[in-house]
């Protein structure tokens, strides 16, 4: 009866979504360094009224497009307006972009999967994409991976259609005005280009490049097959919303906009790894036992039947999506978890396109060995929580522990019916074992590392001083997060700049790091002022894995 109503689909698919995203989305603190980048970011654009330029304090933050600050901005502004306090200062409400991202990128699974699929198992791809560990984590961030994959899954949804449609043997109905396959892929890039530029359009082009070399092998035209996409109408709405940000950025910063976020962070992460996140190839191949999960298991088992029918238009499309750009961040020397995101969808795809066929059994015994990732990934993260809550937080974690081990048994489950041939039973086990790897995760363990929630104690500790400060400085310790907790002007310096800047007029603080404390003190002795902390946090920078031991001084006002 669900299968008769796309609305009820999509009902059932949001109502999982937020089943598996919202876990922790709240709660969870500005996780340094990107996530805080951009929420400071989006948050100076309210305070200047500056909706062009972007600024991470005082610095011209040349790396990303406009497009996911205006959509922070847009949902700190729609908060206020209803009256949320403290709305500016809250990391969730600039995780809701990527929230909705990642919701879109769920229920756009399911319509491109509708070129190929039977319903029933569009459902299963984007149920398991829902379920998916790195979706999961970037719904959670407010950062621009889900809004992009979101657009990249509905770009090649319509090029999808368009290759499916080609020979005439398509079933599914050819949208018309806005709703049509031209306007939805142009739309799709043009959003992509101001989300983080030309990511969208590059995976498209390469997999519409190598499906034409296909096509030219199958002795048809080139790129006759693209035709149906170039409507001058689409094309032209598109380069009428991107271009005009694209003129004022490069008006506002002089063309430094480009230079920087062109030849400076998308040609050097090409030419070098970028932030010490170098990796040799093969490590997204590695990563994707843990970050695709619990698709990698389903993807294993199904690879000899995507291997078979690789000339079949599905899986060639799919393919075309996934294999050439995974080949190039492999290749690359910059990784990072999230780079290969918006590609995971047409793994999830293929998956689907499989079990259609019924093919995705456990008939060999590599197979059912495969299968065993299902329940290792969360009863090995179910181990290490004790000891991670018991080296870095305030108790050892059991809860946490507790419910994680609970997703194991429902994994266990899943590869228990996927061996008796159930794989609609079998992903809907493994879906609420993604659900309760949430719960463990986000909401009853990730709390208590609390040698890791350094900015927010920080913070906690100014409420125990002699008065409220009306300016801060930090040495020693300089991460976004702090920024973003506290004030944009929050003042970076070393502990003899420290020393004379709590010494200033009306009530000041300064949070020193202990390898600062010497100079700041030294400093204070000279003047004759004998420093006291009120109070001291230690922790661990979660970037890099430094202990660090801050004193929080407040001169009294």
């Amino acid at each position: 009866m669900l299968e008769r109503s796309h609305a009820r689909v999509c009902a059932l698919l949001v109502a999982l979504s937020l089943l598996l995203f919202l876990p922790g989305f709240v709660s969870l603190p500005p996780m340094d360094r990107d996530e805080p980048r951009f929420a400071q970011a989006s948050k100076q654009m309210l305070e200047t009224h500056d909706f062009v330029a972007i600024r991470f304090q005082e610095e011209a933050r040349n790396k990303k497009p406009v497009g996911i600050y205006w959509l922070q901005a847009a949902s700190v502004t729609l908060a206020e307006r209803l009256g949320l306090d403290e709305a500016r200062s809250s990391i969730f409400i600039y995780r809701i972009p990527s929230l909705a991202g990642a919701i879109a990128a769920v229920l756009l699974t399911y319509w491109t999967g509708l070129a190929w699929l039977e319903r029933r198992y569009a459902i299963l791809a984007a149920a398991l994409m829902a379920a998916t560990v790195l979706l999961g984590v970037e719904a959670r961030l407010a950062k621009t991976d889900a809004v992009l994959t979101a657009t990249v899954i509905a770009a090649m949804g319509a090029l999808g259609r368009v290759f499916a449609a080609r020979s005439g043997a398509s079933s599914v109905p050819r949208g018309q005005g806005f709703a049509s396959e031209a306007a939805i892929f142009w739309l799709a890039i043009a959003a992509g280009a101001l989300i983080k530029g030309p990511i969208t359009l590059m995976v498209v082009a390469l997999a519409a490049l190598a499906l034409s070399v296909r096509q030219r092998l199958a002795g048809a035209g080139f790129w006759i097959w693209l035709k149906p996409l170039a409507d001058w109408r689409a094309i032209l709405l598109a380069i009428l919303l991107v271009t005009p940000w694209c003129v004022a950025i490069a008006v506002a910063t002089h063309g430094a906009f480009f230079t920087d976020a062109v030849g400076g962070d998308m040609l050097g992460k090409v030419a070098g790894a970028k932030e010490a996140h170098g990796a040799p190839p093969g490590t997204y191949v590695v990563a994707a036992l843990v970050t695709l999960w619990p698709i990698m298991p389903f993807f294993v088992i199904a690879i000899p039947a995507v291997w078979r029918r690789r000339r079949e238009d599905a899986v060639t499309f799919l393919l075309a999506w996934l294999v050439p750009f995974w080949l190039i961040f492999e290749a690359v020397p910059t990784k990072l978890p999230h780079y290969v995101l918006p590609l995971y969808p047409a793994v999830a795809l293929l998956v689907a396109f499989v079990a259609q066929q019924g093919e995705l059994r456990l008939d060999r015994g590599w197979k059912r060995v495969a299968a065993i990732l299902l329940p290792l990934v969360p009863v090995v993260i179910a181990l290490v929580i004790p000891y991670a809550t018991l080296l870095y937080g305030d108790r050892t974690e059991l809860a946490g522990a507790a419910v994680v081990l609970v997703a194991g048994l429902l994994a266990g489950f899943a590869a228990f019916r996927l061996g008796r041939n159930e794989v609609v039973a079998a992903v809907a086990y493994a879906c609420l074992a993604a659900a309760a790897l949430a719960v463990g995760a986000y909401r009853l363990t990730i709390p208590h590392l609390q040698a890791f929630m350094l900015s927010p104690r920080l913070v906690a500790t100014l409420a125990k001083g002699p008065c409220r400060p009306d300016a801060i400085a930090t040495a020693g310790f300089n991460e976004p997060s702090l920024v973003f907790l506290t004030r944009t002007d929050l003042a970076l310096m070393d502990g003899t700049g420290a020393a004379r800047f709590i010494l200033g007029g009306g009530c000041r603080a300064a949070f020193v790091d202990i390898r600062q404390e010497g100079e700041f003190s030294e400093t204070l002795a000279k003047l004759g002022v004998t420093p006291r902390p009120i109070a001291r946090v230690f922790g661990v920078n979660l970037n890099g894995g430094r202990h660090l031991d801050i004193g929080v001084y407040v001169n009294g006002g």
